[in-house]
Formats: C-alpha cells, sequence, structure tokens
C-alpha cells in the first residue's frame, strides 16, 4: 500500500475566453461522503474524458468515475489554442520537424486520436466546436519562408500534401498584409477547446459518474485504491491519472517534468464595420513560422492572439504575470491588425503545458492497476486524447496495438539538477522566443 500526498492541486485564474463566449455550464456535483466504482479517473481534461469514453466502450456494465479538481472545461484542457494537430509539431524544433520514422508513426497516431475525438463529435452532436478546417502556416520574414521550405521539405519526404500560398493569398484569408507568405496543410482540425470538453462531458454523463469542483489531496493506492478530496472519496480498484503535469503533484516522475505556461487574449467582438475594415475570412487559425512565435485564431468576430511562454516549475502563474504578457499580445496584435486601431481584449488567461526534455510522454502502469497519461508536450488536445485512450486500452487489457507502440517509447528524460533548470529553463526560452524575431 502507498500514499500520495497531493504537494499541490490545479487552481487556473483567469476565465479563458473559450469558456467565457459559452452560455452557463452544466453543474456536476461534488464529491461528498464515500462512493465506490470500478475505475477511477482523475482528471476531466482530453486524456481523462477520451480515458473515460473508452472505457464505457470497453466495459459498459463497469461504473466509471472522474473527478476534477476545477469546473469541467475551466482548466488547461478549455486553455489551449484548439488545434488538434495531425502533424509533426516539435515547440522545441526549428521547424516543428523531427525524424521521419518517428513523424510517420506520430501522423497515424494522431489521426487515431483525431478519429476518435471526431466520433465523440458526431455521438454527441458537437460538430460546431470540431471543424475539420486545416490550418495555416504564416511567416513574416525571409527568414520565416526559409524554416517554411525546410518544413515543406519533410512535409515531401512524408509524403504528406501541403499547399504554399503567397502573402496576397494569405491576405485574402487573414485579412492582414503582415505575412509575406504560408503553408496550409489539410488534416489539423480546429476545435472550441472548453466547448468540446463540456460537451464530451455532458454526452459521458448518462454512463459515467463525474464529479466536479474536487480536488484530489491525497491517492492511497493497493489492492484498492482510494482518491480522496477535501469533502469524500471514491474507492476503485483500477485507477487512471490524467492529470499531465499534476503527475508529479502525487510524486510520480518527480524531476522529469518541465512545467511551462503559455498566454492568450481574446478580441471583445468586432463590430460589423470593424469587420468589413479587417476582410478576410470569418474562420481560420495560423500557427507562425517559427514555433515560438504567436498563434493567430479568427472565430466569427473575435481574434484570439497566442504567445509567450514563462518557465514555472511551481504550476502556477499570477494576474500580474497575465497582465504583463498581455501587452505583448496588444503589440502583436495591432502589428497584425493595423486597421482595426485599438481594439480591447476582454478575456486574458494563462495556461498550463507539461514538456518533456525527450518530448516523450509519461504513459503506462506506475503501480500495479494504477495508469498514467499525461506530459502532452503542448500537444493536449490531440496526444491527451492519445494517451488518455491508450490508457484505457492497456488497463482494460484491450488489443489496440497502439498501446504496444506507446509503452514502447521513451520515458520522460530526467531534467538537469538545480540550479541549472531554474537558471537555464528561463534564458533558454528568452532566447527561442528573441530567435522568432516578428514572428512573434
Amino acid at each position: 500500500m502507498s500514499m500520495h500526498q497531493a504537494v499541490r492541486t490545479p487552481a487556473d485564474i483567469n476565465m479563458s475566453g473559450w469558456y467565457g463566449i459559452l452560455p452557463p455550464p452544466k453543474a456536476y456535483e461534488v464529491l461528498r461522503g464515500h462512493y465506490e466504482a470500478d475505475w477511477v479517473i482523475v482528471g476531466a481534461g482530453f486524456a481523462g474524458l477520451a480515458a473515460a469514453r473508452r472505457l464505457s466502450q470497453l466495459v459498459p456494465n463497469d461504473r466509471i468515475a472522474i473527478v476534477d479538481a476545477q469546473r469541467v472545461g475551466w482548466g488547461a484542457a478549455g486553455r489551449n489554442s484548439g488545434f488538434m494537430i495531425d502533424l509533426p509539431h516539435e515547440l522545441g524544433g526549428d521547424n516543428y520537424a523531427g525524424s521521419k520514422d518517428h513523424d510517420r508513426k506520430r501522423i497515424r497516431m494522431n489521426r487515431a486520436a483525431i478519429e476518435f475525438s471526431a466520433s465523440a463529435a458526431d455521438e454527441y452532436g458537437l460538430q460546431r466546436f470540431f471543424i475539420r478546417a486545416g490550418k495555416f502556416h504564416g511567416a513574416a520574414t525571409d527568414h520565416g519562408l526559409c524554416v517554411l521550405r525546410a518544413f515543406e521539405n519533410h512535409l515531401t519526404g512524408l509524403d504528406e500534401p501541403f499547399e504554399r500560398l503567397d502573402g496576397q493569398q494569405l491576405k485574402k484569408i487573414t485579412g492582414t498584409e503582415f505575412f509575406v507568405g504560408g503553408t496550409f496543410t489539410p488534416g489539423t482540425v480546429m476545435a472550441q477547446p472548453a466547448g468540446f470538453i463540456r460537451g464530451v462531458a455532458e454526452g459521458l454523463s448518462n454512463r459515467v459518474q463525474i464529479f466536479e469542483k474536487s480536488a484530489v489531496i491525497s491517492l492511497q493506492t493497493g489492492k484498492s485504491h482510494t482518491v480522496k478530496t477535501a469533502e469524500g472519496e471514491i474507492t476503485a480498484p483500477r485507477l487512471i491519472l490524467t492529470v499531465n503535469g499534476h503527475l508529479e503533484s502525487f510524486g510520480f516522475f518527480k524531476k522529469r517534468l518541465l512545467h511551462v505556461f503559455t498566454y492568450a487574449s481574446m478580441t471583445r467582438p468586432l463590430s460589423k464595420r470593424e469587420q468589413a475594415a479587417l476582410g478576410g475570412e470569418p474562420h481560420w487559425g495560423l500557427i507562425p513560422a517559427d514555433p515560438m512565435g504567436s498563434t493567430i485564431r479568427r472565430i466569427g468576430d473575435r481574434i484570439v492572439v497566442r504567445n509567450t511562454f514563462t518557465y514555472n516549475p511551481d504550476m502556477s502563474t499570477s494576474e500580474s504575470e497575465i497582465n504583463r504578457i498581455g501587452a505583448a499580445h496588444d503589440r502583436s496584435f495591432r502589428a497584425r491588425f493595423p486597421m482595426l486601431g485599438e481594439i480591447p481584449m476582454e478575456f486574458r488567461w494563462g495556461g498550463h503545458l507539461c514538456l518533456s526534455l525527450n518530448s516523450a510522454p509519461a504513459f503506462g502502469e506506475v503501480e500495479e492497476r494504477v495508469f498514467v497519461a499525461g506530459c502532452c508536450n503542448g500537444l493536449g488536445t490531440v496526444q491527451g486524447t492519445l494517451y488518455g485512450m491508450l490508457a484505457a486500452d492497456l488497463a482494460a487489457g484491450s488489443n489496440e496495438p497502439m498501446v504496444a507502440e506507446a509503452l514502447n517509447e521513451p520515458a520522460p528524460a530526467r531534467l538537469y539538477p538545480e540550479p541549472l533548470m531554474s537558471i537555464g529553463a528561463p534564458v533558454k526560452l528568452w532566447a527561442m522566443q528573441r530567435r522568432a524575431g516578428k514572428e512573434l
């Protein structure tokens, strides 16, 4: 029997725009008293809900419970940019690409996760939150164009389709002359992350017991596992942890997970006149040529700007940090959309990413009948879904071949010792973002 006391629990501040533009959410129970289940899942994000849905397919008669520290959709899952990317997307690389063999496997597995999500969107009527729109890469400089050419060459070697665009073609889509060229790839899904998460949870709620606003403060593992919160507990013989970086809060993968925050701002609704001044198409998503640059999404009458990464080993950020970085968002917005003038941002927020030095996931059985799916390396929508789904397959003993492939991946590498991490990580992020230049 082992006791895992939570060092910290999720406590995200500032409502994300994705959450804020939705109607008030369905309320789920707070965990109070004692509850027994066949399965308990901690974390109701992309990984946790994928695990719950997959279990509901594999063992439909079992009692499945899922518990989340915050409101469903409030935390990291509802704070990302909403790109479910099928292609290589190495945030730490120069042009998103890795080795060909690794990237071929990653593409195949990412697409399996996207199709699993697509079936959920179809089952629960969530197509408005799950749009197969593809993504644009935009280059603001000649250097950015060179980076995109290298990425395109890699895609050619992988036999993956893409379309090259010049600045005028991008202007017709985005309304801005900021970009000198770009690349379009068709396989990305553009999700409204909070809407999708809340919709999947509601769709599952007739088969899965969902508890929210119930932070897990300890885990007691053994012949039967007990998940404790401030007001209640769940006992179950099988436990799946889908808490991404907070795996370390329970003592798993210590000194192997790199905790980073990234930040976003969303405008107030643009007036009809402002939309006419902007031009372009009403819905699109663009990531920068340099992975450290600015991601931009337009969703009808609003625009989202996401940029800047900070090293936050305590897994939290502050309102002052969000506001400071919000000023950078405003500069990036004005550079791209000068025709809109001083459009105020209605929402500003930060979101927790978990990375590993070798871009490896935290996946597998860490104790008897205790399974984990986390460390999504900046791809929480697609890889969270993938590893949550596969954690359920592993735990239920299914014959899914991708489980063996996931288990054959390396574990997250050990971080550098202190003070190298606390000094080196912020410097490295600063240097990478400085390299982005005008792309930021």
